[in-house]
């Protein structure tokens, strides 16, 4: 609760809270907010000549090039960005956590090769990576949430690393180490749980990441494929529309911006609340 509340007392963090919150509503609540299913193509959705509608009071946000009404899409493609919000970054904390606090306990050989390696995926260009791995795996929503989250895990391992490795040398670690506490132990009851702020914050920021890449995957062809909304396939479909019907291209993309904004502002604002060193800079 103390969290919620130094949160809501902060205004930009009380925003990025409201944004998310709303968000998350209506992609919950997608199939009871929405007027058509996001697949159905309207034939009274395209004018005569065949071009999307504007919006007006039977399309709220108007219908996009196949007459699908892109209110529904839009809310449904909130539902896609944030389960793969959710899973590729849930995925990426958990493999970042677990190679950062092995290669930073053990050291010796095991850190060496577990960080080289780190290092070694550190080096690809990120983007391109995800490319490459989408295009070598058939493209769906769990594929792209995996291939997101083998991206992203590396960040998280560098950082987790040097944490335990300042931990691992304190002085009730090396007590414990005396005193013959197995390995399992001190790493359960004594490493991890001061980790933890540092994997909430990273897992709030790193949704705001995910959204992006998966959305720039979607619009590139590799990422979640149609007829399965998502903002960055939304705007993919519609970009030849740009000049004549902006809202196909600027309402998705608004879509993004805000679920990022949201959580960077959150994030932001947790890692002041949750880092003792940070307290007062706000």
């Amino acid at each position: 609760m103390y969290v919620i509340k130094a949160l809501l007392s902060r205004k930009l963090s009380a925003l990025g809270l409201f944004i998310i919150s709303a968000i998350i509503l209506a992609a919950i609540f997608a199939p009871l907010i929405t007027p058509y299913p996001p697949e159905l193509q309207l034939f009274e959705g395209l004018t005569l000549e065949g071009a999307p509608l504007p919006p007006n009071t039977q399309f709220w946000l108007g219908t996009d090039l196949l007459g699908r009404d892109l209110f529904s899409r839009l809310v449904y493609g909130a539902q896609t960005s944030l389960i793969i919000g959710v899973i590729a970054n849930g995925a990426a904390i958990t493999i970042g956590t677990i190679v950062g606090i092995i290669a930073g306990f053990y050291r010796g050989i095991v850190g060496a090769i577990l960080m080289r390696f780190t290092d070694l995926m550190m080096a690809f260009p990120a983007l391109l990576l995800a490319i490459v791995l989408a295009a070598i795996f058939t493209p769906s929503l769990w594929i792209v949430a995996m291939v997101i989250a083998m991206v992203n895990w590396v960040q998280v391992a560098r950082v987790i690393y040097s944490e335990t490795v300042s931990l691992a040398e304190r002085d009730f670690i090396v007590a414990e180490r005396s005193l013959g506490a197995s390995h399992f132990r001190i790493l359960l009851k004594h490493i991890a749980p001061h980790l933890i702020y540092s994997t909430i914050v990273f897992g709030t920021l790193g949704i705001s990441t995910t959204v992006l890449l998966e959305a720039t995957l979607s619009f590139l062809g590799v990422g979640v494929q149609p007829p399965t909304p998502s903002w960055g396939n939304i705007i993919f479909e519609n970009q030849t529309y740009f000049a004549t019907a902006p809202w196909l291209v600027f309402l998705p993309g608004l879509g993004i911006v805000s679920l990022a904004l949201g959580f960077n502002l959150v994030g932001d604002a947790l890692r002041e609340i949750l880092d003792p060193t940070m307290k007062g800079k706000h």
